[in-house]
Parts: structure tokens; sequence; C-alpha cells
């Protein structure tokens, strides 16, 4: 496409995003963002106004977007959430819905229902923890007990997945993407560890300097970081959001808890005002619309599996952490909200051959409802529980 074509394209994905919060602002439903945001990209893309063009260009922005939203879940990630009893129940909570979502995925793929049965139980077993983030810190969430169990069970639902995507969907062997795969934590670790190694005051000086000047040091080094990984996942064969994740988590370690907000706020301005909206805006252009249109069972169907494997099993996960039955089911609502990974599953099968774009499309729609009706949900079970104890 010329690049005339490509600025019309961004202004109209600019415009979509800086609309869909001032809609949000005088309907009375509480609606999570990425929902409008799709349903913008959807009728703005090519199988509608057509007025979206998706290129190599507006391709590349998207998938950064997608890595700051990543990245963002990383920086989040606190060690208590993923260490202790939060750790273990997530693990449990995680490794019992993948369980349930291989055998109903590869049975049905054995009848013939399904193209790619792997591919969709690892979506399945996804969670939207970069989405659901502002919601859960805009409610306070985050520092309580509740918020903490939810941390440890987004990371499982979205590390677990983003792993399982590199060993067993990539192009390569599973045993080469493991040996591949230590090669990328080896150097992810290095990466962690050698900055220490140059640690003096004038850096920090430096570093300390640039928060309040043009430079913005701090947020150039992030943005290196990010992107490095990102590269270095590209090119050893992994999805692009693994390196974004352990970036975040990386940058989180280095940020002095006087600066953390300073950093992650700016940071944050640039995803969220720009890159992640374009991210959620160019996957609903790219999704298959009349495919949801002509067979919307499909979509339901996969809706009510993530139901099934996801969110019914916390409920018995968790039972003895959260004997509140409405905090229970509040819980494993946020934790079956899916999106992000099912749209890196779902592209990467479909550029692959693997996966038809109908069943892409069904659960990416699925997962879309997910994040219309769950913490819609949720928040109302809050609510209940919060009038009932005062």
């Amino acid at each position: 496409m010329t690049l005339e074509q490509d600025l019309i394209s961004l202004l109209v994905i600019v415009a979509i995003a800086a609309a869909v919060p001032i809609i949000l602002g005088f309907i009375r439903i509480r609606v999570a963002e990425v929902v409008l945001l799709l349903i913008g990209g959807i009728i703005f893309g090519p199988e509608v106004l057509g007025w979206i063009k998706i290129d190599a260009a507006i391709d590349l922005l998207a998938e950064i977007g997608l890595g700051m939203l990543f990245f963002l879940a990383g920086m989040e990630l606190e060690r208590r959430a993923v260490q202790g009893r939060s750790g273990k129940l997530a693990a449990i909570g995680w490794l019992v819905s993948l369980a349930l979502a291989l055998v109903a995925s590869l049975t049905f793929d054995a009848m013939g229902l399904f193209d790619d049965g792997l591919a969709v139980a690892i979506a399945l077993v996804s969670t939207a923890l970069g989405t659901l983030l502002p919601i859960m810190r805009d409610s306070g969430l985050l520092s309580t007990k509740f918020g903490t169990y939810f941390m440890g069970a987004g990371a499982w639902g979205e590390l677990g997945p983003i792993i399982a995507i590199s060993v067993l969907l990539g192009s390569q062997s599973s045993f080469l993407a493991l040996i591949t795969l230590a090669v990328f934590g080896l150097i992810a670790v290095a990466l962690a560890v050698i900055p220490d190694r140059f640690k003096n005051e004038r850096i920090a000086r430096i570093i300390e300097f640039g928060h309040s000047s043009s430079s913005q040091t701090a947020v150039r080094l992030t943005v290196l970081l990010m992107i490095a990984l990102l590269s270095l996942a590209d090119v050893l064969g992994f999805d692009v959001v693994l390196g974004a994740f352990i970036a975040g988590i990386i940058v989180r370690r280095f940020i002095t808890p006087t600066n953390e907000h300073l950093v992650q706020g700016k940071v944050e301005s640039i995803a969220f005002g720009l890159m992640v909206p374009l991210f959620f805006i160019v996957s609903g252009a790219q999704l298959d619309i009349l495919a949801i249109i002509s067979n919307p069972f499909m979509m339901l169907g996969f809706f009510v599996l993530i139901i099934l494997v996801r969110a019914v099993p916390q409920m018995f996960v968790y039972r003895w952490a959260l004997p509140d039955v409405r905090e229970r089911t509040r819980l494993s609502l946020y934790i079956a909200t899916a999106l992000p990974i099912i749209v890196a599953v779902t592209t990467l099968q479909v550029n692959a051959g693997l996966m038809g774009t109908d069943e892409a499309a069904a659960l990416v729609g699925a997962g879309a409802l997910t994040v219309l009706v769950f913490p819609l949900l949720a928040q109302r079970l809050g609510k209940k529980s919060t009038t009932i104890q005062d």
C-alpha cells in the first residue's frame, strides 16, 4: 500500500481509539474498552466499510501494541503472587484447566469438529491479565488478597500458554524448542543480572536527571529492552509476547520504588494512549466477522468451553482460600476472561495454514464475549458482596 493509504488507516485507528473512552463516558453500561475497540475495527475494517487497510506497516505497529500489553503485565507481576499459597493454587488451577481443555479439544478434533485441537486447548486456558489490570487497579483490588490470587492465576494464564505456544505450536520440534527456550531464558537472565555489575552513582544520576528532561533515559532504556527481547523471541522462533512479558519482569526488577510509578506511568501513556488500542482495533479489522454471522453456534460453543474448562475448576481450587461463594465466583470470572492470547494463537495457526479462518474468528469472538460479559458480572458480584458486608 502507499504511504497515503497507511496514513488514512492510521488516522481512522487513532480516531476510533480517541472516540471509545468518550463513548463509554456517555453510556451507563460499564463495558471494557477492548470490546468497543474490536467493534470499531470490525466496522471500519475490510469486511464492512473498508476504511482500514492492513499491510506490513500497520501489522508491525499492532505487534508492538500486543508486546506492550504483555510487557505491562510483566511489570505488574509481583513475586508474592506467584509464590506461596497464591502461586500453588494458580499452578493447580491452570494445570487442571489445561488437562480438561486438552481432553475436550482433542476429542472434538478427532470427531472432525476442530481443525487444530491442540491450539484450541491452549487458547481456552489463557487469562487476559493485561486487559484486566486497568479494571483491577481502578477498583483498588490489586493490593488486596483477592488481587494477589488474581495476579498469580493471571500470571499462569499468560505465561503458561505463551510457553505452550513456543514449545508446542512453533515450527521447531518440541525438543529443539525446549533447547531454544532454555537459550532464551539464559539470555534473559543475563540481561537481568549483568546491569548490576555496571551500577555506579554517575549512571544513576544520568538516569535520574532524564526523568525531568527531554532525554527520558529510563523510558528509552525500557523500550530498548522490550524491543530487544521481542526481536530475540522472534529470531528464536517464539511468539513475541514471550519476550515482552519477560522484559516487563526484568524492568520491574530495576526500577527503584521512588521512580516506579513515574516510569510505569510514562510507559503506560505510550501503551494505552496508542499502541494497545491499535492492536485491538487491528485485531477487530482482521476478524472474519462473516464467518461468525454465518455460524454463531461455533463461537457460543467456544464460549461455553471457556466457562467449563477455565472458570468452573477455579470454584473448586480456591474453595478454601476464598470461602465466600460470591468472591470465588468473581475470581473465576476474571480468570476465565481471555482475548490477547487467543488472538496470538489463532493468528499464528492461521498464518501457518493449520487453522481455518472461521474457527479462528469463532475463538476470537468467544474471547471478546468473555471480555464483554465476565468483568461486568464480576463487578456486579463485587458490589453485592460489599453491600452484604456493610
